[in-house]
């Protein structure tokens, strides 16, 4: 079986090291499908900033890695546990990110963390979407308690980091639950993107935040979704935030913070994490399975649209050193895909 792997180099106590393991194909021995397991033959796959963070965070001497937890498929076998599924069905995943990755031409994945592909997307534009919208839905509507279908309408949401993967999806999925959605971006095409997929306002972040939303009327606002850099806007968000409001964050934080400064607002902060349900095994780790075929459901109705930006072919080793530089340079909109094999 190809797989594309991140390859760390053999363990040198004095050597330095200054650049992530080199991205390698191999002929790995193929998958094998577990009790609650479909096997998948990989058609296309996204990639994601935990790919690279994980690729980077490999030691010198650690077997190689393979890479990815955004993909589309067919089911070639699955296990004796495993129901509602057939060989042949074309399905998404983003899957469990303490197994091997998509980036292979089969790969097993847990059955209740996975969903059938909306039939009216290519596999670049459906591979584009598991981990971000698994993200995003969990963001708002478990983390921030909200409602998906309109029970907290008019609501203000200020997205910081709007135009990304995840922002591009979350944006469409608060715009549909009715919110008042604010985004920031920083550059014409980014900020242009974020209107696209449903903004009401877009604010630059490269300028104060507050007298920006002081422009549209708004003294602050109830929900803020921080998919960017939680540090750096620590105190904007403790200032924008109303009393009784909630903040959710999706990048891990470097220094402390400091938790004080939401206290006199009795403001609620929390962590998403899309890894958490499979990675602990959780008792509704199935919960990601239904919010997939949930999503499903609205790209197939025209409620939903894919977030890909750009198409890399084939599925190799180049074209994702390419996928990676692309996303190290910060300056990526939408998501990128990489489809089909050589």
């Amino acid at each position: 079986m190809l797989a594309i792997a991140a390859v760390p180099p053999a363990a040198d106590p004095g050597a330095s090291v200054s650049a992530p393991p080199p991205l390698q194909e191999l002929d790995l021995p193929a998958s094998l499908p577990g009790e609650h397991d479909l096997l998948v033959a990989v058609e296309a796959v996204g990639v994601n900033p935990v790919d690279t963070k994980v690729r980077a965070g490999l030691s010198p001497g650690s077997p190689p890695r393979v890479l990815g937890w955004d993909g589309c498929g067919r089911v070639e076998a699955m296990g004796a546990a495993v129901d509602g599924f057939a060989t042949g069905d074309r399905v998404w995943f983003a899957g469990d990110i303490t197994r091997p990755g998509c980036q292979a031409q089969r790969v097993a994945v847990d059955a209740r963390i996975a969903a059938r592909a909306p039939s009216n997307l290519s596999a670049a534009e459906a591979a584009a979407l598991p981990l971000t919208a698994l993200t995003a839905w969990e963001a708002l509507f478990d983390r921030l308690g909200l409602d998906p279908d309109g029970g907290d309408a008019g609501r203000a949401l200020l997205v910081l980091g709007g135009a990304g993967g995840v922002g591009s999806i979350l944006i469409q999925l608060a715009r549909r639950a009715g919110l008042l959605v604010i985004a920031t971006a920083s550059r014409f095409e980014s900020q242009a993107w974020a209107r696209e997929m449903g903004a009401d306002h877009v604010l630059d972040h490269r300028e104060p935040l507050g007298p920006q939303l002081q422009a549209l009327g708004l003294d602050g606002v109830d929900l803020i979704a921080n998919l960017h850099d939680t540090d750096a806007y620590w105190q904007a968000m403790a200032e924008l935030i109303r009393p009784q409001g909630a903040i959710v964050a999706i990048v891990g934080n470097r220094a402390p913070l400091d938790l004080d400064l939401l206290k006199s607002k009795s403001v609620r902060f929390c962590w998403e994490f899309m890894f958490t349900r499979p990675r602990y095994g959780t008792a509704d780790m199935g919960e990601q399975g239904r919010i997939l075929a949930r999503v499903t459901a609205l790209v197939e109705a025209g409620e939903l649209r894919t977030t890909l930006r750009e198409t890399l072919r084939p599925i190799a080793a180049r074209t994702l050193e390419q996928a990676h530089g692309l996303l190290a340079s910060g300056r990526t909109i939408g998501k990128i895909a990489l489809e089909g094999w050589a």
